[in-house]
């Protein structure tokens, strides 16, 4: 059995080479028997559960198929898709995950994140975070009708895109004394997250952080076999 870790697809209607790609990933890698963890942003946007459209079907049905005859997927809840809920899960036949997550492989304890609580340099972020992760702000943006909540998360990246373009880049990227204080605090083997769309193998005193990349030209992804953990890419 293989265990595969994906993140930030940012799968949405008006890019169908990626979720082309995600289909192609989960038919020719991931075998049945495997589990698949996506860590966060596996949708560009998600308003709600019930929101339904032939692009959100589509994605469904190619991850019900796959569940359907045995494959385990896990979800984590990225920046873009925090709103992912039970329904969502219990239709596809994922299972939810709460972020951090600790799981095991061949003896290492593994820690999962999407890794925007990493990125602490990024008050201003963190804050909105913590407003958009609220039971409070959810349950009003929730109550809107599908028409609103589309303008709102509209207008909200909007604001996100003008925004980075003059923030410093060193603050989206995670914070160092963050990264280590996390590992420690949880005595952790491994740590893997995504997020920054900075792909690559850090050591944070002698522990493995393994940064997976965002789908694009490029589709980036970390299997684990045989006790090895591999950061792999292909071309999409």
């Amino acid at each position: 059995m293989s265990v595969f870790f994906i993140s930030d697809l940012h799968l949405e209607q008006n890019k169908p080479h990626l979720t082309k790609a995600f289909k192609n990933f989960i038919d020719s890698k991931v075998n049945l028997h495997d589990e698949l963890f996506i860590l966060g942003d596996f949708f560009e946007q998600w308003i709600g559960d019930d929101n339904e459209d032939d692009f959100i079907k589509s994605v469904k049905n190619i991850l019900k198929d796959k569940t359907a005859k045995g494959l385990t997927v896990y979800f984590m809840h990225g920046n873009r898709d925090f709103l992912i809920g039970d329904k969502f899960c219990k239709e596809v036949g994922a299972i939810l995950l709460n972020d951090p997550y600790i799981i095991y492989l061949e003896e290492k304890k593994i820690m999962l994140m999407h890794g925007d609580s990493l990125c602490t340099d990024d008050e201003d972020y963190q804050n909105f975070r913590n407003l958009v992760r609220s039971k409070d702000w959810q349950e009003d943006f929730l109550s809107k009708d599908l028409k609103e909540r589309k303008e709102v998360a509209k207008n909200l990246r909007e604001i996100s895109s003008l925004e980075n373009q003059t923030k410093d880049e060193n603050i989206m990227d995670v914070n160092q004394s963050e990264v280590l204080k996390i590992i420690e605090d949880h005595s952790v083997d491994v740590l893997i997250h995504g997020h920054t769309h900075r792909p690559f193998i850090h050591d944070e005193n002698g522990v493995p952080r393994m940064v997976l990349g965002d789908w694009g030209d490029f589709l980036w992804f970390i299997e684990s076999s045989e006790g090895n953990l591999n950061l792999l890419k292909e071309k999409i």
